[in-house]
């Protein structure tokens, strides 16, 4: 039994394609897997391969046809087999060959005026339109070499490659400035050295935090704050204090941070919080947590009544325990009693991130970098230092309006510096 081959669906939105070249001719045999026909559609041009075995009985369409999807397209035959009744056939098809196939070498067929329709409308396939469009072709300039004169893709390859045509057009075209080809991609070779997997156990420390981590994101409710925090003028009053400071005494960014946060905390002691039980405790003491990566995971030392220190004791003690905990010799005073924590990331170059609650505490703040950026100014654009900072606070303690008063209240000591150094 005759197998019908049709015109096939290659993408969702397909509706129709253009039978651009038969590769296989009537009478032709054809095995499963054969490239039969070249297919064009909006996109691209694709080879169909037969899904059947036998001679090519018939085909059903002309080159250059425009055929709906499903159609039949051809008809492959057992040898021997007589073919009589066909399905309907495509549009613009052949009924019966008697004589040699119309149109066996495109290439050599003479090319015709484009045909212009009623309304000025040039008969030409979707994918040579879309070509034409992106390379600023005029249609009407083109010859077509397919059915009736219709322009197919080849058409408008052909005016890319070889503007200056041996057959004048009846309106001469633009000069079409052929694009000049990108660089081949380097090929990928095989061969180079597979690294294997590595299975590194996880040390205590790793599990303390991923645990502690875990616990703190199922059982703590976390809601979050940002603040785009002006870091103009405490970037200068640092510039001016570091100018005054030998090298290993100079107050960094973070340093300024930790006690505009001490000092915002003693004005919302509702964040200064812990929850214990069914008690929530506010915290008499200001004790800043500050996190430290380590090559091992992450630490948090412990900057004590940091509400009451001045800046430059607040940075003398935490480089000292910085240091410590870095070398692996963190005393235990260094990690407990922190009431709040601080994460900065700014030195990596972060515009901002959220953190995890470390538990008992009831906040914890994220900064970023502080970056030079457009603002607007009196009315006017300038450049401006901001730097983005995000609280992750426990609802069962705090709620967003006292989190974004401390915000406003923590960005008011950064903006006016000068608050710190009282």
């Amino acid at each position: 039994m005759a197998d019908i081959v049709t015109m096939p669906k290659l993408g969702f939105d397909m509706a129709e394609g253009t039978l651009v070249r038969w590769v296989k001719a009537e009478g032709e045999t054809v095995n499963k897997g054969d490239i039969l026909a070249e297919i064009e559609t909006d996109k691209a041009t694709v080879e169909v391969e037969s899904s059947f075995s036998g001679i090519l009985n018939r085909q059903l369409v002309e080159q250059g046809a425009v055929v709906p999807v499903s159609t039949p397209i051809a008809v492959i035959a057992q040898p021997g087999e007589k073919v009589e009744d066909i399905p309907g056939s495509a549009p613009e098809g052949k009924e019966e060959k008697t004589a040699a196939p119309a149109v066996e070498k495109p290439a050599e067929a003479a090319p015709v005026q484009a045909p212009v329709a009623t309304g000025g409308l040039v008969k030409i396939s979707p994918l040579a339109k879309r070509i034409a469009a992106q390379n600023r072709v005029d249609p009407s300039s083109l010859q077509g070499s397919g059915p009736g004169g219709r322009i197919v893709k080849r058409d408008v390859e052909a005016a890319l490659t070889a503007p200056q045509a041996a057959t004048p057009p009846a309106v001469a075209p633009q000069a079409v400035t052929p694009k000049v080809a990108a660089p081949p991609l380097p090929v990928w070779q095989p061969g180079g050295p597979v690294l294997e997997d590595q299975r590194i156990p996880v040390d205590k420390l790793r599990a303390i935090i991923g645990k502690r981590m875990v616990d703190s994101k199922q059982n703590v409710p976390h809601f979050y704050v940002t603040h785009e925090i002006d870091m103009d003028a405490l970037m200068n009053l640092r510039k001016q204090v570091n100018a005054l400071l030998p090298e290993d005494q100079k107050i960094s960014v973070n340093d300024f941070i930790v006690k505009g946060i001490a000092l915002a905390l003693r004005q919302f002691p509702g964040v200064n919080a812990s929850l214990a039980g069914n008690e929530i405790i506010r915290h008499g003491h200001v004790n800043v947590g500050v996190a430290v990566a380590l090559d091992a995971g992450l630490m948090t030392v412990v900057v004590k009544n940091a509400d009451q220190k001045p800046l430059r004791v607040i940075s003398a003690e935490t480089k000292e325990m910085v240091t410590r905990a870095r070398a692996g010799k963190v005393r235990p005073d260094d990690i407990e009693g922190s009431t709040f924590s601080i994460s900065n990331l700014g030195m990596f170059d972060v515009d901002e991130f959220i953190a995890i609650i470390n538990p008992p505490e009831a906040a914890i703040l994220a900064v970023g970098s502080a970056k030079q950026v457009p603002v607007v100014k009196d009315g006017q654009i300038v450049v401006g230092t901001r730097m983005k900072a995000t609280i992750s606070a426990d609802h069962r303690v705090t709620d967003g309006a006292e989190a974004a008063k401390f915000m406003q209240a923590l960005a008011l000591n950064l903006e006016e510096p000068m608050r710190l150094m009282l």
